[in-house]
């Protein structure tokens, strides 16, 4: 059955609360002061049973300008509007703001109620009508009906509910796709029940026992009770009156304006992207930075407005601008919001969200606006591909792109797969669905090519660039998963190279001039002779009478091949020493268990100098491990 919400709209004292008490049965004004003063002052709930079988849920907002903030929550989620009218009033300021803020909000179906008839005559009627119809005009409610009622008589209730009836058969059935949200209107406790929250369901649905999370705030609980129309249910979907009660959540941690949605769904945000219209009714241009109220969902927050591509926006212009809020909010693309001027208070414009976590743009720049328009387009592969692309090495998740896009799972799904069998994108990680663009993984091959580039010209003798220090060249790639694979996949193009944990360009090899050739075999000589009391290097240097880079550069080009290992900085053994003395100390640690400093000392042969060295390298490669003074063989060492 099609779930449906109609909202009122009007002045105030128009007779929003008593149509809907007239129809209802219910009275939507609950609190003490609204009885006392007479006036609507907070939103009031109530349902209404149609002749077509379809049960509605009603919100009535309050009329006087004071509330309208309560008004613009209030219309969140609403399908259906009615906008009331006194007869012996007419069309009066708050019926012109609530109709402009209908209008921002998106709201397109809707009629005119006539109220308190009873009041005037005919011929005043006629007038009222006819001024009405004027007023309607350009509007969405133009050619819309215009029903005549009296609450006090209940002359024209009967063609209220029909007229009612009939636009919500007409209205396109909502679906329960897309992300679970509850715009949060009303929150208090119930003893025996704790903290209950009520709103519009949005979008999506939601569960009993279903954990949920408070954004902005990020606190987490649990579905202990759901209510519709003062039903118990099991679950709700988009276009219902929901009541949620929470499990464990103190009331005072939620409020008005936060939203209610599964963990991780959301992103909250201090800055959006916009397309915001300024009403031409209004007497001013809106400056840059122009600090406004701005209402999205039931939230209000104070914000700035930064016009990118001018300095001031007139009245009846449209254009793309950035919202930096004080504080943060959650929403999603083509959510709509409303912004109002501090003081005088009044509705200036509104529009739709573009991007709901953009990056702060600067002004008066060519591509700040190009990411803006690039976002207008409403091709969803489009779309998708261009926030993949703007993204750069910091991916997006399919999570993310469900609130950037708007799309379904389904819609979604199907643009992306088309995106990867096109290559336009590429998929970086599986549990949560995590993309980069094509361009981004062209940029992360140019980088890689040029650095091993250069770093086979300075290190000719060295087969490649380990990939600690190749990833460290690279601040842009955040995560060591990403850089990971990328790297595999640029080594499936075999233009690079990897051998253990070095990565080089496919075409380079280390060839040896002949001096480097005569120097190689004199050094290995050296330390074969040596044995374990090898020169430390600068004292290499100074027995070979050769330029210290030059002998650097080929001694690691030994320890690249694995004929010379290097001990700690200045230190370096040949190979055969080393594992010579690996085996023989294995073999003494598994006959005696363990090994002090002075029989190490022995079986080396070797200085001090030397032996904490190399008890220190045998650590370092997990033969031996330190206990107290001694070395006892760790479990998995063997001698080869």
């Amino acid at each position: 059955m099609k779930q449906i919400i109609l909202g009122t709209a009007g002045h105030i004292d128009h007779g929003k609360t008593s149509l809907i008490k007239a129809v209802s049965g219910t009275d939507t004004d609950r609190l003490k002061e609204e009885k006392r003063r007479g006036i609507t002052i907070e939103l009031g709930f109530a349902a209404i049973d149609l002749p077509s079988g379809l049960h509605i849920g009603v919100v009535d907002v309050p009329g006087h300008e004071k509330f309208v903030k309560n008004m613009v929550a209030g219309a969140t989620g609403i399908d259906v509007v009615a906008v009331i009218i006194a007869a012996d009033e007419g069309v009066m300021p708050q019926t012109r703001e609530h109709m402009e803020i209908c209008s921002l909000l998106g709201i397109r179906y809707g009629f005119v109620v006539l109220t308190k008839t009873d009041m005037v005559d005919e011929e005043w009627l006629e007038l009222v009508t006819e001024d009405v119809t004027d007023f309607m005009a350009d509007t969405f409610l133009e050619d819309s009906p215009i029903v005549p009622v009296s609450s006090v008589t209940r002359d024209g209730l009967d063609q209220f509910i029909e007229t009612l009836d009939r636009y919500c058969m007409a209205l396109p059935e909502r679906t329960a796709t897309g992300i679970f949200r509850l715009p949060i209107d009303r929150v208090f406790s119930m003893k025996g029940f704790g903290t209950v929250v009520t709103g519009t369901l949005v979008s999506g649905h939601v569960e009993l026992g279903e954990q949920v999370m408070v954004y902005p705030s990020g606190i987490t609980t649990k579905v202990r009770g759901i209510q519709v129309h003062d039903r118990s249910v099991e679950s709700a979907e988009a276009g219902l009156r929901t009541a949620i009660n929470f499990q464990g959540v103190d009331k005072y941690a939620v409020n008005r304006g936060d939203v209610l949605a599964r963990p991780d769904t959301l992103i909250p945000t201090y800055m959006i992207d916009v397309e915001l219209h300024l009403l031409e009714s209004n007497e001013r241009p809106l400056k840059n930075r122009q600090r406004v109220r701005f209402h999205i969902g039931t939230s209000q927050m104070p914000c700035h407005i930064v016009l990118i591509d001018r300095d001031v926006l007139e009245p009846g212009e449209t254009a793309l601008v950035q919202v930096r809020l004080e504080g943060p909010v959650v929403c999603v693309r083509d959510d709509r919001y409303v912004i109002r001027s501090y003081s005088p208070v009044r509705t200036l414009g509104g529009g739709r969200v573009l991007n709901p976590a953009p990056p702060k743009h600067k002004r008066f720049r060519k591509e700040s606006m190009e990411r803006i328009e690039r976002l207008c387009d409403t091709d969803p592969q489009s779309l998708i591909a261009s926030h993949i692309e703007m993204a750069g090495f910091a991916e997006r998740s399919f999570a993310e792109l469900k609130v950037l896009t708007s799309l379904s799972d389904k819609a979604l799904d199907a643009s992306l797969k088309k995106l990867l069998s096109d290559r336009t994108i590429i998929q970086t990680e599986r549990s949560q669905r995590r993309f980069v663009h094509q361009s981004v993984f062209e940029t992360f091959r140019k980088d890689v090519t040029e650095l091993l580039s250069a770093y086979h010209k300075r290190h000719p003798l060295k087969a490649g660039m380990s990939k600690g220090e190749l990833r460290s060249k690279l601040p842009d790639i955040e995560t060591p998963r990403l850089f990971n694979q990328m790297l595999h996949l640029l080594l499936k193009t075999n233009e690079v190279v990897q051998n253990d944990d070095s990565v080089h360009l496919a075409g380079h090899q280390v060839t040896l001039e002949t001096d480097q050739s005569d120097l190689k075999e004199k050094i290995l000589g050296i330390y074969a002779e040596k044995g374990l009391q090898p020169p430390y290097f600068k004292e290499l240097v100074q027995m070979l009478e050769t330029d210290p880079a030059k002998a650097k550069n080929v001694l690691m080009h030994l320890v690249d091949e694995g004929r010379v290992i290097r001990v700690k900085e200045e230190l370096f053994f040949h190979a055969g020493a080393i594992s010579d003395l690996k085996a023989r100390l294995i073999d003494f640690l598994q006959q005696n268990q363990e090994i002090n400093p002075g029989a190490f000392k022995e079986m080396t042969g070797a200085s001090r100098k030397y032996t904490i060295p190399l008890f220190e390298y045998f650590d370092s490669e997990n033969i031996t491990i330190r206990v107290g003074d001694v070395r006892k063989l760790r479990k998995k060492a063997t001698a080869r």
